[in-house]
């Protein structure tokens, strides 16, 4: 059921992937090409907004607080595992892999290093900061616009 507390969750992480988006290009090996890079982060946002943290509204500004920083989790996990899957298949159709066991194991080993490359102390900040923020702007839609 569509309420405001879904789409302000919504927004809040699509402006959060928006913004941690542009942090991890500099850390990328120069020269990658990212395409809708950008753009997927930030549709990967509004689902998670809308579905993680968009129905658990309402219960309060200590849950409201766990309710951010677990939509940016949630949202941290959905983007590197997409783009592992999107860098899987780029490999694949150049044949790097033996088979397509090998292939879907790669998806979680891209993704795992992915994630290596963007723990730096400003991205862990901004994601920690971004979803308390937006825990706390859902928390405050859904008792201003039941």
């Amino acid at each position: 059921m569509p309420d405001a507390a879904r789409l302000v969750a919504a927004l809040s992480l699509a402006l959060i992937a928006f913004i941690v988006s542009g942090l991890v290009m500099p850390l990328m090996p120069e020269g990658m090409d990212f395409g809708y890079f950008t753009w997927v982060n930030v549709g990967l946002g509004v689902i998670c907004g809308w579905v993680v943290m968009g129905k658990r509204a309402g219960r309060g500004m200590t849950p409201a607080i766990n309710n951010g920083v677990t939509g940016v989790l949630a949202l941290l996990f959905w983007g590197l595992f997409v783009q592992g899957a999107y860098e899987m298949f780029r490999q694949a159709m150049r044949n790097r892999f033996d088979g397509p066991f090998e292939a879907l194991g790669a998806i979680f080993t891209i993704g795992f290093d992915y994630g290596l490359t963007i723990m730096v102390p400003s991205i862990i900040w901004t994601l920690l900061v971004g979803g308390v923020l937006a825990g706390l702007a859902t928390e405050f839609a859904w008792r201003q616009w039941r």
